[in-house]
């Protein structure tokens, strides 16, 4: 499915109470969940709210880049980001910012940002160690 975008005003907040939905499922390449995400909500707010750090963090504001996906599949709407870090060309690309996404359906995204390797190697560890019976999906300090 190809992605779909839609642009949001700048002074536009990221509550969306007319689409009906009340959430949508945003998978992310490489990990064995989804985030739940409420229509509105930005992708990283809904992720960090839940305590997951599958996608990294920095600003939060689009300033940093650092949680940089590009969307795979699915429907969402883009507040205004950085061009130092999101060009015309990553827009056309759907490689844009998790801060400043607001899934407007189910979503399908692969981190690609500065540190992607960085995260993948987290959730993988974390993936062995739930495997081997480690607390809390975390790798054994034992």
């Amino acid at each position: 499915m190809e992605p779909q975008v839609q642009r949001l005003p700048v002074g536009d907040g990221t509550h969306d109470a007319g689409h009906g939905a009340t959430s949508y499922a945003v998978t992310i390449e490489g990990v064995d969940r989804a985030v739940s995400c409420r229509a509105g909500d930005a992708l990283l707010t809904a992720m960090l709210a839940r305590g997951l750090r599958d996608i990294p963090v920095g600003c939060r504001g689009g300033g940093c880049g650092v949680c940089k996906v590009e969307v795979l599949g699915g429907r969402y709407a883009a507040l205004k980001m950085s061009v130092d870090h999101v060009s015309a060309d990553d827009r056309l690309q759907h490689r844009v910012l998790a801060c400043r996404i607001v899934p407007r359906s189910d979503l399908q995204v692969r981190v690609i940002g500065q540190m992607a390797n960085t995260v993948r190697r987290l959730v993988d560890s974390a993936s062995q160690a739930e495997r081997s019976g480690g607390r809390h999906g975390l790798p054994d300090q034992s």
